[in-house]
Parts: structure tokens; sequence; C-alpha cells
């Protein structure tokens, strides 16, 4: 009993019962690359990529169905829907990248969709060691990584960091120190000066570790001058 299972959802041919098995096995490893993106509090969840899983297995299970059952269509192309397939994920992942204040988010997330469903296309045509080698190498790449990368601090993001001062500043490189020994780069240097009531405004733009402890950064860059008013941090690289 078990051996003739295992043949037919091995076999070539779509049958009820292949297609339910691979159909339950896009949801579970869809599933699971969602949970991860859940975790990091993304819009796209556990239901969406269980959905895009599904529906890109389910596309690929018609590609094959339709040329096997009907006459006169033996010679059907299964790879026309799969292409179709790729071409609409790319709108769902455009969907899943969010644009705030010149700060881009959620490219991860919408590389995530794409290599989901490419995944469920993997289970459509029977290739299911294939399907759970692709969705433990997403994994790896979603939870080890990341670590990888916080531990050997790589990656950094260009922010602006915006401090006044209620006096006219004559030099900046005392935050310049302040920022090298955070190991954070300063890439350029906005002043305005206000003569009438004393003041500088100064737009910092620097590229800085994902790492980095702002509040412990803003403290060190505060007690450069007493006379500081406020520091606040900025994504948009307008000035």
């Amino acid at each position: 009993m078990l051996d003739n299972f295992i043949a037919e959802i091995n076999a070539v041919e779509i049958t009820t019962t292949s297609a339910v098995v691979r159909l339950a096995l896009s949801l579970i490893l869809g599933s699971l690359v969602g949970m991860e993106r859940k975790r990091k509090g993304q819009i796209a969840g556990i239901r969406t990529f269980a959905l895009i899983s599904m529906g890109a297995t389910l596309a690929m299970i018609l590609s094959i169905y339709v040329p096997q059952e009907y006459m006169g269509l033996k010679n059907g192309d299964p790879g026309r829907i799969a292409a179709q397939v790729i071409t609409g994920i790319g709108f769902l992942g455009a969907g899943a990248i969010i644009q705030m204040k010149g700060s881009v988010r959620g490219l991860t997330t919408a590389a995530g969709i794409w290599m989901v469903a490419t995944i469920g296309m993997t289970i459509g045509v029977g290739l299911y060691i294939l399907a759970f080698v692709a969705t433990a190498f997403i994994l790896f790449i979603l939870l080890i990584l990341e670590r990888i990368e916080h531990r050997i601090h790589v990656g950094a993001e260009t922010r602006i960091i915006r401090i006044r001062v209620s006096e006219i500043l004559e030099s900046i490189d005392d935050y310049r120190h302040c920022l090298t020994m955070e190991k954070v780069t300063l890439v350029n240097v906005f002043v305005d000066y206000e003569y009438t009531e004393p003041s500088t405004r100064l737009n910092l733009v620097v590229l800085i570790p994902a790492t980095t402890d702002y509040v412990e950064l803003f403290g060190q860059l505060r007690r450069l001058h007493p006379s500081t008013t406020s520091i606040t941090l900025a994504s948009q690289t307008n000035i």
C-alpha cells in the first residue's frame, strides 16, 4: 500500500492523490518561510507565502495535466504557464517593497516571495527533494546569515544625523572623531548657521553599521557640546 502511494506521488502523470500531496507540501514549505518573515514584522507572512507557494504549485500541476488529459493537446508546452507565474510573482514582490522617506524596505521579503513561488513550481513538477533543499537554504539565509552579518558587523545603512546647537560652531572635528570611534563613516556634511539667534544646524550624512546603539551614540554626540538642543535621526537623503 505504501509502495503504491509513493509510486503514485512520484509518477510523471498527474493524479488526484499526487496533486493533493503536492499542494499540501507546498503549503508546509511556504508556511515555514512565511513564519520567519512574519517573525521579523513583515507584511507578507505565513498565509501570504503559503498561498503563493500553493498557487505556483497548482499552476504547474495544471500546465502538466492539460496536455496530459485532453486530446489534441499532447504537444502542449507546460513551460508557458510557468513563465506567466514568474511574471505575475514580480507584481507581488513589488508590492512587498516599501519606500519610506528615501529608505527602501522589503527587498528580502520580495526575494523570498520569488523563491517560494519557484519552490511551489518545483513541487508541482514532482521534484520534492530539491524543494526541501531549496527551503532549507532559504531558512539558512534568513536565519543564520543574518546572525553572521551582525556578528562580523557586515552591513551599513545611510542615515542623516541632525544636530542643533545653540552656538556658532567653527569646527566639526570633534564630531568626526566621535563618529570614527563608533565606526560610523561620515559621508557628507550640510551646515546651516543662524546668526541672529546664535545656532548651528548640522546634517551629517553617515554610513552607519546596522548594529549601532543609537542611544549611546547620541549621548556621546550630546556631550561634545553642552549647548546641544536636539539630535534626530532621519533616513531620507534629501536635506
